[in-house]
């Protein structure tokens, strides 16, 4: 047989061979089982958050998990004093430190970072938090005194 035979058994070999191989690569990353394993079960959380009485008009919510709950940490966006974990994947239930942000419509803050301990329920869940009046006592602003 020629060099120029073997040379063509050879790239149709591998040509047959390609899809094959690129099939059991795609299998490995992504894992047999089609998703793999994407962590504890989470779940919605949504509610609402005002500022001394009113709807805070934007801003974000985090929920991490306290010391000895294990799971990952979640968030959402407030718009108009509401928010909605189900854009993202939710959190775990059991105690969580929440941290809320809150600014006006220009992105400006209107009271310093609340924090605050809840138990999350492991289900979906509704969450009301006020955040007191006494939040904007010590923002800093970029404003100069009058």
């Amino acid at each position: 047989m020629s060099a120029s035979g073997v040379s063509r058994r050879f790239y149709s070999s591998l040509s047959a061979a390609l899809p094959f191989a690129a099939t059991l690569l795609l299998l490995f990353v992504t894992g047999c089982g089609g998703g793999g394993d994407d962590g504890p079960p989470r779940f919605r959380v949504s509610g609402t958050v005002t500022f001394d009485g009113k709807p805070v008009p934007a801003g974000t919510i985090y929920f991490q998990p306290a010391a000895g709950n294990k799971g990952p940490a979640g968030l959402a966006a407030i718009v108009k004093g509401k928010f909605d974990t189900s854009s993202g994947k939710g959190t775990v239930g059991g105690p969580h430190n929440v941290r809320v942000e809150g600014t006006d419509a220009a992105g400006v803050p209107i009271f310093v970072p609340h924090f605050e301990e809840i138990d999350l329920p492991k289900e979906s869940s509704r969450q009301e938090f006020e955040i007191p009046a006494s939040a904007a006592d010590n923002l800093q602003t970029d404003a100069e005194p009058v």
